[in-house]
């Protein structure tokens, strides 16, 4: 009788035990988590603080390009002028934000990578700055001016009288520039992610149809209705998707190159 209520007890504490190592490494991942968002709360915040200090000389270079050039702005509210500071000051903060949030998302996965995949994945860190850059550039100079000069051309062909508020014109450019913006960071989060064997070009390739129809949905979402317009966006970001599946192409094989290296390795050293 004894004996099999130590049995009992010991199984008891070995399930206890295993609840416990289990829990420890979650309660580990949870904290390095809040800590890793912490620091990037951190930057936002400094970033919003430089952002409100150079919102103005932001707003009037954007207001002496075109399409802005010339153009009357009007406030239909006490709030708007606060309102577009605070837009320019999220901007800005984002673009400064860019590549240390890329850093802290690899620092939090770093202890789950081996060192060659370290080293592998920490150089795409840079870039992602340079790729937001990239598709800022793109969306303010190819898309925003079609579309802003397709909806004042609607205006004019009703006869309408235009009235131009601060905020519905920066809120419509920056409804613009900021998702297609982000969507250039897609080649690489997806080296990213097969970096550390999340995604393969073989699953990117099933995955073809329905990046196809997301791409082409952004690119008639964000453009005026028409064929020219709509194709100057989505062919892009088509592209960009098919370039993201080379690139992973790229990563996998080296990793399986590594890996069939190693299996030699180990099987001369039986």
């Amino acid at each position: 009788m004894s004996t099999s209520q130590d049995k009992a007890s010991g199984q008891s504490f070995d399930r206890a035990r295993i609840r416990e190592e289990g829990l420890m490494p979650l309660f580990e991942h949870l904290g390095e988590l809040r800590k890793r968002i912490i620091y990037m709360l951190i930057v936002i915040v400094l970033g919003l603080i430089i952002g409100l200090v150079i919102a103005e000389p932001a707003y009037n270079f954007l207001m002496e390009q075109e399409p802005a050039k010339g153009l009357q702005l009007h406030a239909f509210s006490l709030w708007d002028g606060i309102g577009i500071y605070m837009k320019f000051a999220f901007v800005i903060a984002l673009l400064l934000a860019i590549p240390f949030t890329a850093y802290q998302l690899w620092a939090f996965v770093k202890p789950a990578l081996k060192p060659n995949e370290q080293r592998a994945t920490i150089k795409y860190i840079p870039f992602a700055l340079i790729m937001f850059l990239v598709g800022l550039s793109f969306s303010y100079f190819v898309v925003f001016p079609l579309a802003f000069h397709f909806t004042r051309k609607v205006s004019a062909n009703l006869n309408l009288e235009e009235t131009i508020g601060i905020t519905q014109y920066f809120s419509f450019m920056f409804n613009i520039l900021i998702p297609i913006s982000l969507l250039f960071e897609l080649p690489l989060v997806i080296m990213f992610l097969t970096a550390i064997r999340i995604l393969n070009p073989v699953r990117l390739r099933k995955m073809r149809r329905i990046a196809y129809f997301l791409m082409i949905f952004i690119g008639v979402v964000v453009t005026p209705p028409d064929f020219v317009s709509d194709s100057l966006v989505a062919i892009p970001l088509i592209i960009l998707y098919e370039i993201s599946v080379l690139l992973s192409g790229t990563v996998y094989k080296k990793q399986l190159a590594a890996a069939e290296k190693r299996e030699a390795e180990w099987a001369a050293g039986q």
